[in-house]
């Protein structure tokens, strides 16, 4: 490549006419369900998605790229999934929120050479389970069940035979 086709390239990079790149529309929800800014709960299903625009000759059209990632974040990454584009410059994914809960943010940070630095961020809420939204018998602890109904059955019996065992009086004749 020639010497005036670097020189063209560094001046639209530097003047923004080109890689240029801004985001909007960024949406999280339940899969299946309207956008929301609320809390979710632990195990749900989310799909994320943003739109990501390209500055080309001075028109903002679909940023093309199979590259973008969003990483759900505690304090480290929990979730890494890569967004899948379609035509239009939207792209989404979808993932299962990790079964820990506290405060969590949606991050896309893109850094691509040529671009400019994306970078959004939305904080959400994960939350365990209410005490009522468990299940009622879990069938993993029925060993813990079974042992909590014989130690109920034991003290029955037990209390049983305390009460009403009577010890034999022997009767000696005195002479």
């Amino acid at each position: 490549r020639s010497k005036q086709w670097y020189q063209r390239r560094v001046a639209i990079t530097a003047g923004r006419l080109s890689g240029n790149l801004r985001y909007s529309g960024v949406k999280h929800n339940k899969v299946g369900e309207a956008p929301q800014d609320e809390a979710y709960r632990i195990t749900d299903d989310v799909e994320y998605s943003i739109t990501i625009e390209e500055a080309l000759n001075g028109k903002w059209v679909p940023f093309k790229a199979n590259d973008v990632q969003l990483e759900f974040v505690r304090i480290d990454p929990f979730v890494r999934a890569t967004l899948k584009p379609d035509t239009s410059g939207n792209f989404r994914v979808q993932f299962k929120v990790p079964d820990v809960y506290g405060v969590y943010q949606f991050k896309v940070d893109y850094d691509r050479v040529g671009y400019t630095h994306l970078y959004s961020s939305s904080q959400v809420s994960v939350r365990p389970f209410l005490h009522t939204e468990y299940e009622r018998f879990i069938a993993s602890a029925y060993p813990y069940y079974a042992s909590a109904f014989s130690m109920m059955g034991g003290l029955i019996v037990f209390s049983f035979v305390y009460l009403y065992h009577k010890d034999s009086t022997k009767t000696e004749k005195v002479e």
